[in-house]
Parts: C-alpha cells; sequence; structure tokens
C-alpha cells in the first residue's frame, strides 16, 4: 500500500479499440492531476470528404473505423439522403436494421466477451479461461459462437461483416440471397441461449461504480437504433437535426479527441443510456426472457453498460429472427432525385451509443462542409470524471490494483478511440 503519494502512468489501457493513456498524481492522499488522454492520431476524415461527391463519401467515412465502419456507413448515407429528399422504401429500412442489428451482436460480443469477461473471472485474457473448468470452455466458444452469428447477418444483408459494399443512398446496390436466409436464423436461434448465459454473467456480477449522469439517446416504439428523436434523462426531448445545438464542445489539451456536456451537464450515451430510457419498447420475446436483469434499470451504475449490451444482442437476435421470417427479397434500384443544394443531418445509435453527422452540399452534390460527433467523444468527459470519483474514494488502494480498477472502469464505458480522435480541426499559422 502507498503511503498517500502515488505517480501512475498507463501508457496503453488494455482490452478497448484504440488507444487510451491515463495519468494520475496523488499528493498526501488527494488527487492533484487526473487526465484520461485519447492517443490515437487525428486523421481529419471532416475535411477529407470536402470537396467530394456525395456517392463517395459514404463509404470513405466507414473507413474512419473498423470496428463501427457500418455505423458510419449507415448514418452517412441517411445524412446524404437527408439533404437529398430521399425516402427509401421499406425493404430497404429493413435490410438496414439487419445490418445493423448484426453490427450490434457483433460489436457488443467482441466487448463483453473478449474485452469485459476475464475482468469478470480475474484473467488476463479470454484465451487464459481454463480448458478443464467447464464453464470457462464453454464462453469462449459461446463468443465466436454468438460473435459469428452477427458476422453472418451482416455478411447476408449488407455483403461484408465490415465496411459493407451493398448499402448505398437510397438503398442497396446488391441484394441478399434468399436460399441462405433459412441458415441464418438457425444460427441465431443457436446463439440465444448463449447470450441468456451472458445476460445472466453480468447481471450477477458485482462490479459497482454509481454516477449522477445524465442519459441520453434515440427513441422509438420499436426499439429502432437507426431513428426517433432524442431523449433525455430529465424528460425533455430534441428533433435529431438540432442535437448538435445541445453539445456543448469542450477542448481536453491532452486529448486527441474533444469532449462534450449535453445541456450542460455530464452525461453518458450507449447501451446504459438506452436502456435506462427506452428498455419498455424491446422485443417482447426480450423482455420476457430478460425480466429479471431488466428490473436493474433505471440503474446509475456504470458498469451495467455492459449489462445493457448483452440484454441489446438478445434484441437484436429476436428481432432479426421476426424481420427475416417476414421478409421477401425484391430486387429494387435505389431511389433516386436530381442533385440539389441542401444541408442533411443523421442520427443514428451507434453500439457506443448517439452517433451524428451532418453535410452541407451544394448543387453539383459536392460536399462543402462536414461534421461528425461521435459517442466516445460525448463520453470522454464522464469517463474522466468516474476515474476522478473512483480514486478520491479508493487513495489508499495498493497500486496494482488501483491500475486494474481504473481500466475496468474505462472498458465499461466501451469506448471506440479510433472514432473519437478522427473530427479535430487543424489549425496552421
Amino acid at each position: 500500500m502507498h503511503t498517500g503519494n502515488l505517480d501512475l502512468t498507463l501508457d496503453q489501457i488494455t482490452k478497448i479499440e484504440g488507444h487510451a493513456t491515463l495519468s494520475l498524481k496523488l499528493r498526501d492522499g488527494k488527487v492533484e492531476e487526473l487526465k484520461f488522454s485519447i492517443a490515437e492520431f487525428k486523421r481529419f476524415y471532416t475535411q477529407a470528404v470536402r470537396g467530394k461527391p456525395i456517392l463517395a463519401v459514404p463509404q470513405m467515412v466507414a473507413r474512419i473505423c473498423g470496428t463501427c465502419s457500418n455505423a458510419h456507413l449507415l448514418c452517412s448515407i441517411k445524412t446524404i439522403e437527408a439533404s437529398q429528399g430521399i425516402v427509401p422504401s421499406r425493404q430497404t429500412v429493413l435490410l438496414r436494421r439487419l445490418l445493423n442489428n448484426g453490427l450490434i451482436i457483433r460489436d457488443h460480443g467482441l466487448h463483453l466477451y473478449i474485452f469485459s469477461l476475464p475482468d469478470v473471472y480475474q484473467k488476463d485474457s479470454i484465451f487464459d479461461f481454463e480448458d478443464t473448468n467447464p464453464e470457462q470452455h464453454e464462453l469462449v466458444h459461446d463468443a465466436f459462437a454468438v460473435k459469428e452469428s452477427g458476422n453472418q447477418l451482416a455478411i447476408w444483408s449488407g455483403g461484408r461483416s465490415v465496411h459493407a459494399p451493398s448499402p448505398t443512398i437510397g438503398g442497396f446496390s446488391t441484394f441478399p440471397d434468399e436460399s441462405k436466409k433459412k441458415d441464418l436464423i438457425e444460427k441465431l436461434q443457436q446463439a440465444r441461449p448463449r447470450v441468456l448465459k451472458l445476460i445472466k454473467i453480468f447481471k450477477d456480477c458485482s462490479f459497482n461504480q454509481i454516477e449522477n449522469f445524465s442519459f441520453s439517446g434515440l427513441q422509438s416504439p420499436d426499439y429502432s437504433l437507426l431513428d426517433g428523436d432524442i431523449i433525455a434523462a430529465d424528460g425533455g426531448s430534441v428533433v435529431p437535426h438540432d442535437y448538435a445545438n445541445y453539445l456543448e464542445h469542450t477542448v481536453i489539451p491532452y486529448s486527441q479527441a474533444s469532449g462534450y456536456k449535453f445541456k450542460g451537464n455530464t452525461f453518458m450515451v450507449g447501451a446504459l443510456a438506452r436502456l435506462n430510457l427506452s428498455r419498455q419498447f424491446l422485443h417482447p420475446k426480450t423482455k420476457i426472457d430478460a425480466a429479471d436483469a431488466l428490473s436493474v434499470f433505471p440503474s446509475k451504475n456504470i458498469f451495467h453498460n455492459n449489462l445493457a449490451q448483452a440484454i441489446e444482442i438478445l434484441h437484436a437476435i429476436d428481432e432479426s429472427v421476426d424481420i427475416l421470417n417476414g421478409l421477401t427479397i425484391l430486387p429494387e434500384k435505389p431511389v433516386t432525385h436530381p442533385v440539389k443544394a441542401g444541408v442533411g443531418v443523421g442520427v443514428i445509435e451507434a453500439p457506443r451509443g448517439t452517433l451524428y453527422h451532418r453535410y452541407e452540399v451544394d448543387e453539383k452534390g459536392i460536399v462543402q462542409k462536414a461534421r461528425i460527433i461521435v459517442p466516445t467523444g460525448q463520453n470522454q468527459i464522464a469517463i474522466e470524471q468516474s476515474l476522478l470519483h473512483f480514486v478520491e474514494s479508493h487513495s489508499d488502494m495498493e497500486k496494482e490494483q488501483l491500475s486494474f480498477e481504473l481500466e475496468k472502469i474505462v472498458r465499461a464505458f466501451d469506448p471506440c478511440m479510433s472514432c473519437a480522435s478522427h473530427f479535430l480541426k487543424l489549425k496552421m499559422t
């Protein structure tokens, strides 16, 4: 145990997407300095799309991140359609939901099985799980089976699990193979009991860090992550087009990404926010089979973000099976309109929370300005405050254990550093 003075530097926080660092100085048991920094290099995507035709932009911004690629792709398409007055067909809407559900299953599965479960079982990695332990052995197989079901759903609906080539402005360029639908449904149904097991694990998990943050996220009567209005924990509603007007941009000089407050408050977006605000709209089967876990919401325990993600995987499976059972693919051309000048805003719920794109397009269909606000940027202040609160109440904790607990807190938010670092502006004099 240290004596009240401590210098702690984590140059590489493990089991997260991308690179982040943490520096801490304790003097006489008091926090003198705590800095959580997103350390990914800036890549200037909002500048890169300026001067580009709208047809090229969705696949460009999908490259912001391999993990979240299809979220950016779908949000970008939605933004361009808004700027051009394009309304997609019902079939297109359903195929996009399937593609996004595939992302939710795969991405939440990656975080929960590969990044978070080792903490629960006090292991460095899921590959340290013991082959001779039936529960741990089965969880390793669960991890690959659940993630694979999400991969296959995205491949079927979008053409590829990441950087899907089929979705385009106004529709799809190619269509799924009907003959493979039955096998896909079976794969999703086989993953379902594995997910129920995962829900129970995170429901029974004792990790606890209570934070009085605000929460916000899209809300729709069918728990769509691609449509709706933005709802806040205070009961207020914000039209997605106006969302950025309610965000207070905060420069964090030691981080490669900006932070945000919502209506002046530290807030959190993501699965925990969505379950807190919209759990009543989950799929009926999900609500029945996850009823015990759903009873903990609304929750201020940031570790319940893991539980919320597990429940969202179940919802994505249940909704996808229903859509697939009722869907007959009819080849159709993408909806088109004559190109016009306009401003488009697209807001969806990416796995980690609310994702905002805004483009200004000229009369030739060329992007003149772009703005992108990602979930991890919105959560960055909340992450740092959670770390600070933990240190303030555990300042006498042994250094190695303190490091581990701080990493657990960061992982609870499931941050995506690649997304967070791309949108800063470069000023050169």
